[in-house]
């Protein structure tokens, strides 16, 4: 495809040394609309979930149409992540993300005036699209901007961000949901305001270069994953509702899943701009904190989702109320992301937070697996704050880690593969999970209904038929104290099976090797002793990202004897 040279893009022949790094007020300026897209994406993945149970029956939707307004969201989100992650490696990094909030801005616009569930459902997919468009690129823009050795310090406002409106979400949700003359559609109409906002500012701060390069698009790779990753999904979601987990139709999901995956390795072997380049993964660094994100994530999303159901169904709080009972969680991710993100600009050592953040995160959720319907809320209270100081030192550190072991051209794609695992566990968590929660809330009414006798099965049956969520203010006593029993121990239960995932994630990162940060934006660490095939390499490849020097050996004792860098150059 021939080569064209837009307005603003640098010629490769100029050299890298001559742009000179940005000052911390350019970085704040740009960072300014970049944190304004995450707040917007973070908030549409939250602000919903104590509105569910009305917009659902406001649409005369069932419980298979509550799972897949927020399943849409993820599946479409985790799928896209890789496609916006290589993108951004061959476009303008600056127009991706601003065509990412305007997709959020139109798939939020339509969810607003959904008719019916299935409206809903599919314009929450576009938003899922322009989510993990912004999810992705705001990693590959701050890699860009900041060196990783400094770039702790700035994760650390993406923390704040990440807490706030995590929050903030389920708080502005309850509140427009009982407010009557707003309703529950201002719950897609409220993050517009911030998605315009955030256009604006980062049509005027964000400047960053575009190396002239060829460009060609790896279309069927980014089909083939999606395509897999959608029909693992549909998978999860409908497996022991739909049909049993072991049927025909879960052979021919599951079977159907691998070989789309195995189709999909095969077309990236041989593409020459890979939607997943193949070889970051002959990094051991890399690979790991791809699977440590994958657990991660499963954790992350348990904690964010579940709280709501816990708090409404099992001690009756109102949708404001529940959100604002869930800030110790918050509050302790603020306060480690934070932290840690500063302490780490002054040491260059991160990965001690990674293990204590999986410490925290497995003590956190095992503690929480032991709740039941009636604990005293300091309990809780402490139990969330362990749980989101360990998750506010993972996130972000694993994708700088990450980070840190890639050449410039390669940033995209990296960051965007620890984002994907992220993503992925959290929407085959929440889909799995939530069919655990089911099962086991069945099976704890059943136990209650037992205890009461013929006359509390008889109340029980007609207060759960259907298969709806049931409405605790109609319950009678005493059914309503065994549904809410059965809620809090099935959202322990939840929560107890989610901690062998934060373990696996804990071992995950014991064997992460610790790279010193580097101090240049974009760049890996320049080796003293780095083949001469590496500096040809980088010669061709032209001038890297941000002004960073484009020899991409990621230290000494990386570098194999043919040449190339442990990360796969």
């Amino acid at each position: 495809m021939p080569t064209t040279t837009p307005a603003g893009v640098r010629d490769d022949a100029r050299p890298a040394e001559a742009e000179a790094p940005m000052t911390h007020r350019q970085i704040m300026e740009a960072l300014s609309g970049l944190l304004l897209g995450m707040f917007v994406a973070i908030l549409s993945s939250t602000i919903v979930s104590n509105a569910l149970p009305e917009i659902i029956a406001d649409l005369h939707g069932d419980q298979s149409a509550y799972t897949w307004v927020v399943t849409a969201a993820l599946l479409s989100m985790t799928a896209t992540t890789p496609l916006w992650g290589k993108l951004a490696d061959l476009f303008s990094k600056k127009l991706l993300v601003q065509m990412a909030l305007l997709i959020y801005v139109l798939g939020s616009a339509a969810a607003g005036l959904s008719q019916n569930t299935g409206q809903l459902i599919a314009f929450r997919a576009v938003q899922g699209i322009g989510v993990g468009g912004l999810t992705a690129l705001a990693q590959v823009i701050m890699a860009a901007m900041i060196s990783p050795r400094e770039r702790g310090r700035y994760s650390g406002y993406l923390g704040a961000v990440f807490a706030v409106a995590t929050v903030g979400g389920p708080l502005l949700g309850g509140v427009i949901t009982d407010v009557s003359w707003m309703g529950w559609r201002w719950c897609f109409y409220a993050g517009v305001p911030f998605a315009v906002l955030s256009l604006i500012v980062l049509q005027k701060t964000l400047h960053l270069p575009v190396v002239k390069r060829r460009v060609k698009v790896d279309w069927a790779g980014a089909f083939f994953i999606a395509a897999a990753v959608s029909l693992l999904l549909v998978w999860v979601t409908f497996s022991g509702d739909k049909y049993d987990w072991l049927s025909w139709q879960t052979g021919v999901m599951v079977g159907g899943a691998v070989l789309l995956g195995l189709v999909f390795l095969a077309v990236e072997s041989r593409a020459s701009e890979p939607i997943i380049p193949l070889r970051l993964f002959r990094n051991r660094t890399i690979s790991l904190a791809s699977a440590a994100s994958l657990f991660v994530g499963i954790a992350m999303f348990a904690g964010t989702i579940f709280f709501s159901q816990y708090f409404q169904l099992a001690r009756d709080k109102s949708p404001t109320m529940s959100g604002v009972m869930t800030i110790p969680m918050i509050a302790g991710l603020f306060l480690s992301s934070t932290v840690s993100g500063l302490i780490i600009t002054k040491t260059g050592r991160w990965k001690a937070w990674l293990v204590a953040g999986g410490v925290l995160v497995t003590a956190g959720l095992g503690l929480l697996g032991g709740i039941r319907y009636d604990t005293p809320y300091w309990h809780l209270a402490c139990y969330m704050a362990v749980m989101g100081l360990g998750i506010g030192m993972m996130m972000q550190n694993l994708v700088l880690a990450t980070q840190n072991q890639v050449a410039p051209q390669d940033l995209g794609a990296a960051s965007s593969v620890v984002t994907f695992f992220r993503s992925l566990g959290g929407a085959v968590g929440v889909s799995a999970l939530g069919a655990v929660l089911g099962n086991r809330v069945t099976h704890y009414v059943e136990e209650g209904l037992a205890a009461l006798g013929p006359k509390g099965r008889a109340m029980g049956q007609n207060a759960t038929a259907g298969g709806t969520i049931p409405d605790m203010d109609t319950v009678p006593e005493p059914f309503r104290t065994v549904l809410e029993s059965a809620y809090g121990h099935g959202v322990a239960d939840v929560f107890l099976f989610s901690a062998p995932a934060a373990l696996v994630a804990l071992l995950l990162t014991l064997f992460i090797k610790e790279v010193a940060l580097k101090t240049r934006p974009g760049s890996a660490p320049a080796a003293a002793t780095a083949p001469a095939a590496v500096a040809a390499t980088a010669a061709a490849t032209g001038p890297a990202h941000g002004g960073a020097d484009a020899v991409a050996a990621v230290g000494t004792d990386h570098v194999r004897g043919d040449g190339l860098a442990e990360r796969g150059e």
